[in-house]
């Protein structure tokens, strides 16, 4: 199984981070089984303050080139992201373009 770590801001305000955190406490059922199809078989979030981690297992299946295609075929994740992107801004370290930036992983006990 592969795994991915991810970071993102969410943005600076204590009522937008609440209510982010409110709608993953009852994520919509059509997006995570989208997420399940596009191969990613776990993921969980963190947050400190307004920086978000996220980790993410995929399936050894996982297409990275095509995933969010896949992912995105789902109505309901298409309005996910649009909703969940008006949340987020992307961290200093991001590459251009980049909205969850991939982190380097340097430790794995195993």
């Amino acid at each position: 199984m592969k795994y991915y770590g991810l970071t993102i801001n969410l943005k600076d305000d204590p009522k937008v981070i609440e209510t982010y955190k409110e709608y993953h406490r009852h994520l919509w059922p059509e997006v995570e089984a989208s997420l399940h199809r596009a191969g990613i078989a776990r993921t969980r979030i963190f947050l400190l303050g307004r920086r978000m981690f996220m980790y993410m297992e995929v399936t050894d299946s996982f297409d990275e080139s095509n995933y969010l295609q896949v992912y995105m075929e789902e109505p309901k994740a298409v309005e996910w992201e649009k909703l969940m992107i008006q949340f987020m801004e992307a961290v200093p370290e991001a590459k251009p373009g980049e909205v969850w930036a991939r982190m380097e992983p340097i430790y794995a006990l195993e």
